[in-house]
C-alpha cells in the first residue's frame, strides 16, 4: 500500500485497497496542498470520508475522478466527516445540495459548529482570547480584521444529517468503528476498517506533520492533553496501514504515533527550557523564541495567521506544562496576560 517517491497530490482517482479510492481536492493558498478524499464502495452503494474544500472547480474534479471509476456524483449517499475544518466539512452540504448526500459529523463538533453560525467567522473567538493571555493583543487583533474580510459563506457552514458517535459506524455497508480523538479539534473522527485492515485517520495522524493543536472552536480546554491521551489510546487499538488526510497512503499508525509522541515530549522539553531561560516569560515571549514548521523557521518569518497558529501552540504546550507541574503561572497583568516560571 505505501506509495513511495509519488506525488501525492497528482490529480485523478487513485485505489488504495480492496474497495477503496483516493481522489485529491486541490487547497488553495494553503501549504498542505491538497486533502485526501476516500471513496468507499460497499454493499450500500458508495460514500466519501471527508469531502473537501468547497472552492471552485473541486467538484468537477471530484465529479471527474468519480467518472474514471464508473462512479456517479449522484451515487454518493452519504459522507462522513472527521473533523469541522472547511478542507474536511464544506463540499458536504454542496452534495447534499446538488445530491441529496447525507452529511455525519463527529457528535463533539456540535459547540464549535454552533459557534461558526453565531460568530459568521472561521477564526475561533476562543483562540482570540487565548492570544490575548498570551500577550500576543497585537496578533489577535489583525487576525479578527483578517477574519472580518474572509467572505462568509452560510451555506458551507450548514448542521449535518447525523451526529456520529463512538462505536459502530456503516460506511456504505462496510462495518467501520468511529473512534473520538479529540486534540485537533474536539469532536475529531477516525475510522478504523479491521477487514480492510486500515485507519482513515483524518488530520489525527499525518505521516509527514504534527497537526495544529489549539485553534480551538467551541471552547478552549486542554487541547494538546486530549491529543496527547488520544495517541496513547490509539496505542491499544491493533495496527492497521494509515489513511491520512493530507500525504501519502500507508504506513503504521502504531509507528507515526509513537513519532508524534516523542516530537510532542521534545516540544514540551524545549518550551520548558525557554521558559526556564527567560523566567516571567509570556506565552508569546516562549512561541518568539522556539524554531516553527519542519524547516524551523524563526517566529518573526511567519505570516499572521501562522503566527496566530504558532501562539496558540505554544500556550496549548505551556497549559500541559502547569497541569503536570513543570511551570506555574507566576503573574496575571491587570490585562490578564499570564507569565510564567519553573515549579
Amino acid at each position: 500500500m505505501t506509495r513511495v517517491g509519488a506525488d501525492w497530490t497528482e490529480l485523478g482517482c487513485h485505489p488504495v485497497t480492496d474497495s477503496v479510492h483516493r481522489i485529491p481536492l486541490p487547497m488553495p493558498q494553503d501549504g498542505l496542498r491538497a486533502i485526501n478524499v476516500y471513496v468507499v464502495e460497499g454493499v450500500d452503494g458508495v460514500s466519501l470520508i471527508d469531502a473537501g474544500w468547497n472552492v471552485p472547480g473541486n467538484l468537477e474534479i471530484l465529479r471527474d475522478g468519480l467518472a474514471s471509476i464508473d462512479v456517479g456524483l449522484d451515487e454518493i449517499t452519504d459522507v462522513h466527516v472527521t473533523h469541522i475544518h472547511r478542507d474536511h466539512y464544506t463540499m458536504g452540504p454542496e452534495l447534499r445540495r446538488r445530491v441529496g448526500s447525507r452529511i455525519h459529523l463527529g457528535g463533539g463538533e456540535r459547540p464549535g459548529l454552533s459557534a461558526l453560525h453565531e460568530l459568521r467567522s472561521a477564526v475561533p473567538e476562543d483562540s482570540l482570547a487565548v492570544l490575548e493571555r498570551a500577550g500576543a493583543a497585537e496578533i489577535a487583533e489583525a487576525s479578527r480584521i483578517d477574519s472580518l474580510a474572509e467572505p462568509w459563506i452560510a451555506s458551507d457552514w450548514e448542521m449535518p444529517d447525523e451526529w456520529t458517535e463512538q462505536g459502530p459506524v456503516s460506511v456504505a455497508g462496510r462495518q467501520m468503528q468511529a473512534r473520538q480523538t479529540a486534540g485537533h479539534t474536539k469532536g475529531h473522527l477516525v475510522f478504523e476498517d479491521p477487514g480492510l485492515g486500515v485507519t482513515f485517520t483524518g488530520d489525527h495522524v499525518l505521516p509527514r506533520i504534527s497537526p495544529s493543536i489549539g485553534f480551538e472552536l467551541g471552547g478552549w480546554d486542554n487541547p494538546l492533553g486530549d491529543y496527547l491521551d488520544s495517541l496513547e489510546a490509539m496505542l491499544h487499538r491493533p495496527d492497521t496501514e494509515m489513511l491520512p488526510a493530507h500525504g501519502a497512503v500507508g504506513g503504521s499508525v502504531h509507528v507515526r504515533v509513537r513519532e508524534l509522541l516523542d516530537h510532542h515530549d521534545a516540544r514540551l522539553r524545549a518550551t520548558r527550557d525557554r521558559v526556564r531561560a527567560r523566567e516571567g516569560a509570556t506565552g508569546a515571549d516562549v512561541a518568539a523564541g522556539l524554531p516553527w514548521t519542519r524547516r524551523e523557521r524563526a517566529f518573526t518569518s511567519l505570516d499572521g495567521f501562522n503566527q496566530m497558529i504558532a501562539v496558540c501552540e505554544t500556550v496549548a504546550h505551556l497549559d500541559v506544562l502547569v497541569a503536570r507541574g513543570e511551570i506555574v503561572v507566576d503573574e496575571v497583568t491587570v490585562d490578564g496576560v499570564q507569565r510564567y516560571v519553573t515549579a
